[in-house]
């Protein structure tokens, strides 16, 4: 058993031999938790918005840049989402780890990073960067004045990291629906919704089906 998180479903179609099939090898056993990004930007880069974003970046083909935490990472490829979505010339500055990135952003070094929110959120706070969208369905409690990329005019722009728990492909049915069952029950205990709002990460439960659907549909996306 082991606790999957978005690499399962973006190492198919990232690597070209990630070692395993996440179709045939492994089997769902219940979807856990998620935590959202927020796009954010240096102070110095004259946008309040996601739509001025892309209309700053349409000006200025290849003058603006973000960084990431490494090629396949989410902030990666939510950036590249959005480039292909809006048909952005943004330059992608890479760095080992998001950490690093954001220390960047702060230095000036790069423009943009996606980041999670709970990462980030003291640097907002403190008026270092400008949140511009978050990438969730809804709003984020800790950042209720942001809007959702819904809410901006791009609802196809969205990347949660989120978590679920997987076992081996012949796991029989009874095991897993036993599983889930705990990790739902476990999920709903106050003591963990308290130690999970502490590290910004919200509760997700899902069946095992929910989790696979899950999995398929980023690997498309």
């Amino acid at each position: 058993i082991r606790t999957a998180s978005p690499s399962i479903a973006l190492s198919p179609v990232l690597d070209k031999d990630p070692g395993y099939d996440a179709q045939r090898d492994v089997v769902a056993i219940a979807r856990l938790a998620s935590i959202e990004n927020v796009m954010v930007v240096h102070p110095s880069v004259p946008v309040k918005t996601l739509r001025q974003f892309i209309e700053l970046a349409r000006k200025q083909p290849g003058k603006l840049n973000y960084g990431s935490g490494g090629a396949g990472t989410t902030n990666h490829l939510a950036n590249e989402l959005l480039k292909s979505l809006e048909n952005l010339n943004i330059v992608h500055v890479p760095y080992k780890g998001a950490t690093v990135a954001t220390v960047a952003l702060m230095g000036g070094e790069v423009d943009q990073v996606v980041v999670s929110v709970a990462s980030i959120l003291p640097q907002i706070r403190a008026g270092k960067l400008r949140p511009i969208v978050v990438l969730s369905e809804k709003r984020v409690p800790t950042l209720p004045d942001v809007p959702t990329s819904a809410e901006a005019g791009l609802k196809e722009f969205r990347m949660s990291i989120w978590f679920g728990l997987l076992g081996p492909a012949k796991m029989p049915q009874d095991i897993i629906a036993r599983l889930n069952q705990e990790s739902l029950k476990a999920l709903a205990s106050a003591d963990l919704q308290q130690r999970f709002a502490g590290a910004g990460v919200d509760p997700w439960p899902g069946t095992p089906e929910q989790m696979d659907q899950l999995i398929r549909s980023e690997t498309a996306r």
